[in-house]
């Protein structure tokens, strides 16, 4: 049946319904333009309508409407994802939870929240009221949303000492709402949790998150400068690995990304200049700066906690992760980036460096991964079309290194490139209609698709017709 998006709407009208056709776009919209491919592909894409949910309860009723009007829904908390999770490929109803914000317990320990807090002003309750904080958060900390953040997100500022958010432990439990004539509510834990972790909604909607905390303290911030690209890294790495030395960031900025897309740390550095950004607990300073004497050509040009320059830079994490490549973009509209798991260690991040001399600017964010470390690269891009990006996720794969496509926007193509029959299979149960973020999971769309060939996958879902 087509959707009934005027039926839908009518039967949802007491709730908090955006009619502003400016409002409903913006809340369309997350920041898929950090991608050219998918600047082209979505700009156009919006909601037929858009309802700011209160409540579990409310998030019931729109999901069972929407159902018995074969309307598709898709999620939308601080819309800062930037590979088009939150865009509504097929219209309908976004819900957007930005009102669903109220930390509910605070324990030792652990947290339990509603999907729509700002990550930073959760962060800050938690400071005040119980001295602990997130294990991680994306650099957009002050405007992402704790449940966007575990849909969508995959790792970020902490990653460095807890891994990645898939990792065992860094979720505790999750609550989530079917897509169904009669919508169910299910709590899951352990293994349970990789049914809708990093699934875009596709296959249920979280209305309640319980996540691990850490002590919080007054992190030092600091950037170190190096001679070469090789002992920056090295020591990016070694930092990372030093297992008395905690940290909740190491980000390595080849040259010249720090001079030239750096605008206050500019003055502080050359053209030539490779840059180390860290955040380090207070109590391991000094383990920091005795193993940065092993390192002879690096220097400290900025602490958080000694400040000499005329401008602060803010915080440092705002220069890592996706920021980086948004600091490029102010420069260069042009600019874009990849997002490259080297596999095989330092030795391939500078095989990779060597041979994308000219295409690329390196950008590592070293992670924990089981027990040693991992180098991600989100190198910034010069200016490419859709078949140079291509050929150039192409030239990394056969050089062995790990793409996550952020130029695509299905689950599979974005991530490992394969289907996850976990969350294939909730999907059957939770979404039988395959309502929820529609055109997203590749598995559902295409179920014999061959993923040796990935980037052959053509999504063609047009927007559905809509009812008289």
């Amino acid at each position: 049946m087509p959707p009934n998006f005027a039926e839908a709407k009518a039967k949802l009208s007491h709730l908090d319904m955006e009619e502003n056709p400016a409002t409903i776009r913006n809340k369309s919209r997350d920041f898929f333009w950090y991608s050219p491919v998918l600047k082209d592909a979505m700009d156009h894409l919006e909601a037929d309508f858009v309802i700011n949910a209160k409540s579990e309860d409310e998030i019931i009723e729109i999901l069972k409407v929407c159902y018995a009007h074969d309307v598709p829904v898709t999620m939308r908390g601080g819309g800062t994802g930037n590979y088009g999770q939150a865009m509504p490929l097929a219209g309908g109803c976004v819900i957007h939870v930005a009102k669903m914000n109220k930390i509910k317990e605070i324990g030792a320990g652990f947290v339990v929240v509603e999907p729509g807090a700002v990550i930073k002003e959760l962060d800050d309750e938690l400071k005040e009221k119980s001295g602990q904080e997130l294990r991680m958060f994306p650099s957009t900390y002050s405007q992402a949303t704790i449940g966007g953040f575990i849909a969508g997100g995959s790792g970020g500022v902490g990653s460095a000492n807890w891994g990645a958010l898939r990792d065992l432990g860094n979720i505790k439990r999750l609550r989530v709402v079917t897509m169904e004539a009669e919508p169910r509510v299910l709590e899951f834990t352990g293994e349970e949790l990789h049914r809708v972790s990093h699934a875009y909604g596709t296959n249920g909607i979280i209305t309640e998150l319980e996540l691990p905390l850490a002590p919080a303290y007054e992190w030092i911030e600091v950037f170190v400068r190096f001679d070469t690209f090789r002992t920056a890294t090295e020591f990016a790495g070694a930092i990372t690995a030093e297992p008395g030395v905690l940290i909740k960031l190491a980000s390595v900025y080849a040259a010249p990304i720090a001079h030239s897309y750096f605008q206050r740390v500019k003055p502080h550095v050359t053209e030539s200049d490779h840059l180390v950004g860290l955040i380090v607990a207070p109590h391991n300073i000094d383990g920091f700066l005795t193993l940065l004497e092993r390192f002879k050509d690096g220097d400290v040009i900025y602490r958080s906690d000694a400040v000499t320059w005329d401008r602060h830079p803010g915080p440092i994490y705002e220069f890592g992760w996706n920021h980086t490549t948004l600091r490029a973009m102010k420069f260069n509209k042009g600019l874009t980036y990849l997002q490259v798991r080297y596999v095989g260690g330092l030795e391939k991040v500078m095989e990779a460096y060597e041979a994308f001399e000219g295409k690329l600017h390196m950008h590592l964010e070293l992670m924990r991964e089981g027990d040693g470390i991992a180098f991600a690269g989100l190198p910034i891009v010069q200016p490419m079309n859709k078949d140079e990006l291509d050929q150039l996720v192409a030239d990394h794969e056969a050089m062995d290194c790990m793409i996550f496509n952020p130029h695509r926007y299905t689950l599979e193509e974005g991530g490992r490139q394969s289907a996850d029959e976990r969350q294939l299979a909730f999907k059957r149960e939770s979404d039988p209609k395959g309502l929820l973020n529609p055109g997203k999971m590749i598995a559902w769309d295409e179920p014999d698709f061959d993923y040796a060939d990935m980037y052959s996958y053509k999504n063609t879902r047009p927007k559905p017709e809509a009812a008289e």
